[in-house]
């Protein structure tokens, strides 16, 4: 059986979804969120599970969620908002093929152990459909809830990832194992640097889960992702796509992504390709039509054209 990792590389390039599947930043979005009382960045959620299945229907490669374990309301972003690992097994069995994909669970914050059962846990009901992304953490104010050092963070990272490794920590008593045990190693990718070198991580890490950027920007952080990790490891980014009703609409570029039509979008991704991008997972979040009707969209013309 082909691993995760595998999946997410054939073919040299693959397109997947960031969740939530919401428009929220939209000003429809933004409108309804007023409405219905939802806090300032806190997506509807109440087609999650329709769109999850449709987006594994269409054939898009995976689906990335991030770990906000807590509304900061001067962050004013409540990601995906359910509890991640829950979540992925929520989605295991609600979707077939699609490979789920966490950007990025923050270790540091976590008990190991129990990170380890929920990693292998999800691993296991997804048929081996797991990408663990991982980080140290970016928001301080989380530190102190969970009873944890933010200074210390980076240290915290390596053994949890030296753990998630060998699956048992080596100072368990001898016959103590956790369960289940995956089939395979479930790959491990790392967003950002989360406190360490940038050798470290090419050494240590299976993927790297860049911020979003130009085809210019990747085109520099994946050669020095090359340089400290060798050719075989991808490199994995995401746009804040807005997808124009016009297909011929000119790219116009915002913060972390673009408005442009399907024909502009095939043109970035080409160059996103050739500045050595593996993977790009796209978030709607911004965009002004319909999410199913974008997500279709793309379906029928742009993953034609990578996905063969």
């Amino acid at each position: 059986m082909q691993s995760a990792l595998e999946q997410l590389k054939r073919g040299g390039f693959s397109i997947g979804l960031e969740l939530p599947l919401d428009n929220d930043w939209s000003p429809s979005g933004e409108r309804a969120r007023r409405e219905a009382g939802r806090l300032p960045g806190e997506p509807d959620l109440q087609h999650h599970a329709r769109l999850a299945t449709l987006a594994d229907r269409l054939g898009f490669r995976a689906l990335w969620m991030r770990d906000v374990p807590l509304y900061d309301p001067s962050f004013g972003d409540a990601a995906q908002v359910f509890e991640v690992f829950s979540y992925l097994g929520y989605l295991a069995g609600a979707t077939q093929h699609i490979l789920l994909g966490t950007a990025a669970v923050v270790l540091p914050l976590r008990e190991p152990v129990l990170t380890m059962k929920s990693a292998a846990t999800v691993d296991r009901l997804s048929n081996g459909r797991l990408l663990l992304g991982t980080a140290s953490g970016d928001r301080p104010r989380e530190y102190p809830i969970f009873g944890r050092d933010f200074d210390t963070r980076g240290a915290a990272f390596r053994d949890q990832i030296a753990m998630l490794r060998a699956g048992r920590d080596p100072a368990w008593p001898d016959g103590i194992q956790l369960q289940p045990r995956p089939a395979q190693p479930i790959p491990l990718l790392v967003a950002g640097l989360a406190q360490q070198s940038p050798q470290w991580v090419g050494q240590h890490m299976d993927g790297w889960l860049a911020y979003p950027g130009t085809p210019e920007d990747h085109a520099q952080r994946s050669a020095l992702w090359r340089e400290v990790a060798g050719a075989g490891k991808p490199y994995i980014s995401f746009i804040h796509l807005d997808l124009a009703e016009d297909p011929d609409a000119p790219l116009r570029r915002h913060r972390f992504g673009a408005t442009v039509g399907r024909h502009g979008l095939i043109a970035e991704l080409h160059a996103m390709k050739a500045a050595g991008v593996h993977h790009i997972g796209l978030h709607f979040r911004r965009n002004q039509r319909p999410v199913a009707e974008a997500m279709e969209e793309i379906a029928e013309h742009v993953l034609p054209v990578f996905h063969g």
